[in-house]
């Protein structure tokens, strides 16, 4: 991976996914045998990566993981695989995160930061929590599927995404 910081990321985002603790991550653990993880689990685990680190593993790639080792090699060889791109300008947006407990709303830029607090906060409200994100209306169709892609891990803790440039029409959502 490139820095030490993703591959704590990575080990963060594993834990979490299947529920266990970060030590318990060796390189020779077992993520079906020893830590009891399923098919299901391994796509969330996969899914997650790819949205939260920008990474797409391959399905034939993901077939062949058995251990914790085999699977960080799989996302190092996958984020070597991602080409140097020149830094976009951040994003202004509107958030509105809409659950049982309340009601959020930010404007800001969209940063990895500015992202992972949002997904963080729209996690924590639980099933059934609507996250609103809004962009600007020149925004690029290239730039929506991104966020999308960044935010798409929330459908399996049952937070309904969704994400229009500004001034579009919305689709209703049914309560």
């Amino acid at each position: 991976m490139r820095d030490r910081l993703t591959e704590g990321r990575l080990r963060a985002l594993v834990a979490e996914t299947l529920g266990v603790d970060a030590e318990e991550l060796s390189p020779d653990v077992s993520l079906v045998d020893d830590l009891a993880a399923d098919s299901l689990d391994l796509a969330e685990l996969v899914v997650r990566v790819e949205a939260e680190l920008g990474l797409c593993i391959p399905d034939a790639v993901v077939d062949r993981v058995r251990t914790y080792a085999d699977f960080v090699r799989a996302a190092a060889s996958a984020a070597r695989a991602i080409p140097a791109r020149p830094a976009a300008e951040p994003l202004p947006l509107r958030a509105r995160l809409v659950s049982p407990h309340g009601e959020i709303l930010r404007a800001e830029e969209l940063t990895p930061y500015s992202a992972e607090t949002i997904a963080d906060d729209a996690r924590a409200a639980g099933r059934g929590a609507f996250l609103e994100i809004t962009l600007p209306a020149e925004t690029t169709d290239g730039a929506i599927d991104d966020v999308r892609r960044r935010l798409a891990w929330l459908a399996a803790h049952g937070v309904v995404v969704q994400i229009a440039r500004d001034g579009a029409p919305r689709p209703s959502v049914a309560a």
